[in-house]
């Protein structure tokens, strides 16, 4: 029974921590590269590049985490499976 509060708990904190982190990831990554821009204009268009390529790579780490939780969730038993094993004790 323990196991199965555990691995709700971790899908659960696992799709928060990823959402928090990315986006927590991308705002810094977004704001150093327009204070980059700021201070050297000439090369907004190599930043901008840089930028996308790292937003991109933040983003899949997100969305592997998705993919991660969606299939343990599917290792979660039904209300009816809880049920017959809290009676089983």
């Amino acid at each position: 029974m323990w196991a199965i509060v555990a691995l709700v708990l971790t899908i659960g904190f696992g799709l928060t921590f990823a959402a928090f982190g990315g986006a927590l990831g991308q705002s810094r990554a977004i704001s150093a590269a327009l204070e980059g821009m700021a201070r050297q204009p000439e090369s907004a268009g190599q930043i901008q590049t840089a930028m996308i390529i790292g937003l991109a790579f933040i983003e899949s780490l997100v969305i592997y985490v998705l993919v991660i939780a969606f299939l343990l969730i599917g290792k979660v038993p039904n209300v009816d499976q809880i049920m017959q094993m809290a009676v089983k004790g």
